[in-house]
């Protein structure tokens, strides 16, 4: 593994998981507040990155600007955002419905994809939070119906303070029984599609990336999927002894990110 020296000196960019590694629902985790602000100063690019498409950038960026965690220069980029990018590159002009929340269709809309809830070409399925049978029972049929079929992300559950939600993974499972289909493309982390389109848009190469985050099966496999660094936080879902079931390969553990200077600050 590397030293926390070794990945501060060879990182630019730092891809940073949301719930479980820097914040738990509303509250920081640590004094991570003070660990972004010191990564800004030392001239490393932060983007926020998750697979939840159940919110635009500005929703997401609003939350992180409430709870102190924004700061000058920063980013958010989403599963939904690579759907759109993917959508842009191989399905250009294409009629597509998009099984969303009202926020995230018009975030589709305004980047010019075509959306169409009558005779779709293509159906994106987000984590609509706002799912009811109607919903279902429509993106069914057209998945039926031989349209092709594309999902944000493969996380089975989104973690709440209590019980974790049914997220898109569950949404799949259903669609496949329902349907008898599996998605053609899922475009989030731990896949391909959202690294390149990473790379693409912050211009950073995948050696000088690094993926934060606390699963195991989709943060760290991101980071070894697409060539990145990646740094495994025990602040969130994966524990010291889960993270051998997994066969991914994290640079560095930490318990919390604002331990990543620890080290520094002791040297003399």
């Amino acid at each position: 593994m590397m030293t926390r020296e070794e990945l501060l000196q060879t990182t630019d960019l730092f891809l940073l998981d949301l719930d479980g590694t820097v914040y738990l629902d509303e509250t920081p985790i640590g004094d991570v507040t003070n660990t972004l602000a010191r990564l800004r100063a030392c001239g490393k690019r932060l983007v926020y990155l998750t697979n939840n498409s159940s919110k635009t950038p500005d929703e997401y960026e609003k939350k992180l600007r409430r709870i102190g965690l924004w700061g000058e220069g920063d980013s958010v980029y989403t599963s939904a955002m690579a759907a759109i990018a993917y959508l842009s590159a191989h399905h250009a002009g294409a009629r597509v419905h998009v099984l969303a929340t009202d926020a995230v269709r018009a975030q589709f809309a305004a980047a010019g994809v075509c959306l169409d809830d009558e005779t779709p070409e293509v159906c994106v399925l987000a984590y609509d939070v706002t799912l009811d049978f109607a919903k279902m029972r429509r993106f069914n049929a057209f998945l039926a119906g031989g349209a092709s079929y594309i999902a944000t992300h493969p996380d089975d559950v989104c973690p709440t303070a209590d019980v974790p939600m049914p997220d898109v993974g569950s949404f799949i499972a259903l669609f496949a029984r329902s349907s008898g289909r599996l998605p053609d493309v899922i475009c989030g982390k731990p896949f391909t599609v959202m690294g390149e389109c990473v790379a693409r848009t912050f211009g950073v190469p995948a050696a000088r990336t690094c993926m934060v985050g606390d699963r195991m099966h989709t943060d760290i496999r991101f980071g070894n999927a697409n060539g990145m660094k990646s740094l495994l936080v025990l602040s969130g879902e994966t524990t010291r002894e889960s993270m051998k079931l997994f066969s991914d390969s994290p640079d560095l553990v930490l318990d919390r990110l604002d331990e990543i200077f620890e080290t520094c600050l002791k040297t003399p």
